[in-house]
């Protein structure tokens, strides 16, 4: 299997801008595993780099990313270990990457933004949505609940009150909503949501890249920071992974059925 075919983050640099693309040809840019590793190697290099002013995030062919490329949890995350691996070991640190980077970073969306899409959106600083943009994590149809590491910058974003509509509810909200409920910094038409990020970026680099980074650190530095998990509570909490009703969510979504939950 190809790169291309696995799935890749797609990276350009000009300008002092770096501009990352989210590509999985066929799947929405759904993110697969070599894709988390590789969005985290990038990160880590960008954040590094001081000459950098702003960073892009988006996704390639009309969509920024329809969540986790399901297709790879029967071989990659099936039972408890497998499980804390891939949400601790694999999806964690990208995120922490996103979280850390010391330059604006900005998320392109348009079409489908969902589940890590919507966690890697928001890690950044703006997001600015096209209006066929659509966001959620309807994981609780797959039978199994959001991350700690990953619910982290959700919550962040969208407050208790929109996270638990979000995650309880499963539904997908239409851009308007997603505006509404305070998760957009700006909502364009699709045709202009290009010259929009630019406009940002322009308006970013016109100013001191030292403030911007003092502005960021300082922004995480007075956000409320939860007390950290102990281990203990982390196999509580990924218990869930043997269960029927997690096993049922992941076997129908890839036979195309309807689950059936029982509760466990």
């Amino acid at each position: 299997m190809s790169t291309a075919e696995k799935g890749q983050i797609l990276r350009h640099d000009a300008d002092n801008v770096v501009t990352l693309s989210l590509s999985h040809p066929g799947k929405l840019n759904a993110l697969s595993i070599n894709m988390w590793h590789s969005l985290c190697g990038h990160m880590q290099q960008i954040n590094q780099d001081m000459s950098i002013r702003a960073v892009i995030v988006q996704g390639m062919d009309g969509n920024f990313a329809a969540g986790a490329d399901i297709s790879e949890f029967p071989a990659q995350r099936h039972d408890l270990e497998s499980v804390m691996h891939y949400h601790r070991r694999i999806l964690a640190p990208a995120l922490h990457a996103l979280a850390a980077c010391p330059h604006p970073l900005i998320a392109k969306i348009e079409g489908v933004c969902v589940g890590g899409g919507l966690e890697i959106a928001a890690q950044c600083d703006m997001r600015i949505a096209s209006r066929n943009a659509r966001f959620g994590a309807p994981i609780n149809k797959l039978g199994f609940p959001m991350a700690p590491e990953e619910m982290i910058g959700l919550l962040r974003l969208a407050g208790l009150a929109v996270a638990s509509e979000i995650l309880l509810e499963g539904r997908i909200l239409t851009a308007q909503q997603a505006w509404e409920k305070g998760l957009l910094t700006r909502l364009v038409d699709v045709e202009q949501l290009a010259a929009e990020v630019n406009q940002s970026v322009q308006r970013i680099k016109q100013g001191s890249a030292r403030a911007a980074r003092l502005n960021k650190r300082m922004l995480r530095r007075l956000s409320p920071v939860p007390v950290a998990l102990s281990q203990a509570e982390y196999r509580d909490f990924f218990a869930y992974a043997p269960t029927h009703d997690h096993q049922e969510g992941v076997r129908a979504f890839l036979a195309g059925e309807e689950p059936v939950f029982i509760g466990d």
